[in-house]
């Protein structure tokens, strides 16, 4: 028995595994192919999630791993046109110190993950195909394709778009085809191509690649349409063919294909998040046009959000009500975010400061309560200087929940549970103003007030008592 199985070692599914573990949830990854992704595919990560990997204490290895975005360098009939940036150029503030996004192949992000998962205790079966599930009253079984039958307590499907666990809970995935041209994305590698630029090929008749170098890497990664109606060719040879078609490049200027993969451009979401017992995160529960870099990002925060929501049931005693509002909270954003994907992919929206995913916010959500300052519950907790030469994300950082005391003496509840983190900042700060603030563990607000009326009933909501639960770790 474990209390949560996981399907799928992608970053989703080990971004959840390392949250769980770090609450002391007992999780277990399953896997069904026979290693890490290899390829590149989902690149940009956006700074909302450099935050929330910063919370897992990953960001500095994400940093080091990855580089900023290169300036575009449109090309057309085999000579250059010019330069333009594809982001905006944000500086990092006291606030949000996370500006620009950067890129990181998706494989070494998926490893980064799972070095972190392995050093909290975790790991992966890979190899391990799920095939059969049933939901009981108080359990789910998982059959996987080596015969082996799990028992959860709850289990998740980060199994990607193609999920046989979404197929076998039959939940449908509604959507739209956003672009009727197939698209292939592969890495390779181009020595006579320059690493100053990602460089984009445009012709008249509509025909368009791109390659991006990758940081710290000899690698490009490719990203190319097919004509509507032909099926695109992944082989080496293919990919060559088609980057001699699309570009001043000749095929034998492509050295190496490391790997390649097709797909069709959709914008599709789950009609539920969540059936009995079994959640659906990443992108078993929306799909995403690349446009934007909002699909991985969208899915990791899936993941940050649902982490704690089961750490709070399983080990201190919140009711299961709590795990409906993972649905209430990352439906309606995953819809936010699969509009804004589809709008950039069709030329309607430029990205700007919706792709960084800064403003996302829950207000309005069943857990927000309340207001103080310059924040309305559900919104996201800015960063800050604290007195010490620490900040406020080194005070929120780990799997605790924190009440922030802005340049306000309100008196705080004597019997405020000691799972609750204090912080004072006696300095008027623009960017909370002043009053308490109770922020969740995923680092947004809970509840708010100029007064601690409400903070106890919201807390205790969410299982945050000095109550003993009589709950036994798994």
């Amino acid at each position: 028995m474990v209390d949560v199985l996981v399907v799928g070692a992608g970053p989703t599914g080990l971004t959840l595994g390392c949250d769980l573990l770090r609450r002391g949830v007992s999780v277990r990854v399953v896997e069904r192919t026979d290693g890490l992704f290899p390829g590149s595919r989902g690149k940009g990560m956006q700074p909302r999630t450099l935050e929330v990997l910063d919370d897992l204490g990953v960001v500095a290895r994400m940093f080091a791993a990855g580089g900023p975005a290169p300036v575009n360098m449109v090309w057309a009939g085999g000579e250059r046109q010019g330069e333009y940036r594809m982001f905006d150029e944000v500086e990092p503030t006291e606030d949000a110190p996370y500006a620009i996004p950067w890129i990181v192949p998706q494989y070494r992000t998926t490893r980064i993950l799972h070095d972190r998962f392995t050093a909290l205790g975790g790991r992966v079966d890979f190899g391990a195909a799920l095939t059969g599930l049933d939901q009981g009253a108080d359990t789910v079984t998982c059959t996987l394709a080596t015969g082996e039958r799990i028992t959860a307590a709850y289990a998740v499907a980060a199994d990607g778009g193609r999920s046989t666990v979404r197929a076998l809970l039959g939940v449908a995935l509604r959507g739209e085809s956003v672009d009727p041209a197939p698209m292939v994305v592969a890495d390779v590698r181009v020595p006579s191509l320059d690493r100053r630029n990602w460089h984009v090929f445009r012709e008249e008749d509509g025909r368009y690649a791109a390659l991006c170098p990758l940081p710290h890497t000899d690698d490009f990664q490719l990203a190319a349409a097919y004509e509507p109606g032909t099926v695109p060719d992944t082989s080496p040879e293919g990919v060559r063919a088609l980057i001699a078609e699309r570009t001043h490049l000749d095929a034998d200027d492509v050295t190496d294909v490391l790997w390649a993969s097709d797909f069709r451009v959709r914008a599709a979401l789950a009609d539920r998040f969540r059936a009995g017992r079994v959640f659906l995160a990443g992108d078993a529960a929306h799909v995403h046009s690349p446009a934007g870099g909002q699909g991985l990002n969208t899915s990791i925060q899936d993941a940050y959000n649902l982490g704690w929501k089961l750490g709070q049931v399983l080990r201190h005693g919140a009711p299961d009500a709590l795990l409906d509002t993972y649905e209430q909270e990352r439906r309606p954003l995953a819809a936010e975010m699969l509009g804004l994907s589809t709008r950039i992919h069709r030329g309607e929206q430029r990205r700007g400061a919706a792709t960084r995913q800064l403003g996302l916010h829950y207000r309005g959500g069943p857990l927000a309560s309340g207001a103080a300052g310059a924040l309305v519950a559900g919104d996201r907790a800015p960063d800050g200087l604290l007195a010490d030469g620490t900040t406020l994300f080194d005070a929120l950082r780990g799997p605790h929940f924190t009440l922030l005391r802005m340049a306000t003496d309100a008196p705080l509840p004597e019997e405020l549970p000691a799972a609750v983190r204090v912080v004072d900042h006696p300095a008027p700060y623009a960017p909370y103003g002043t009053g308490l603030f109770l922020v969740r563990p995923d680092g947004y607000v809970g509840w708010a007030g100029e007064h601690a009326e409400g903070l106890l009933a919201w807390l205790a909501r969410v299982g945050v008592t000095d109550r003993p639960t009589g709950l036994q770790a798994a």
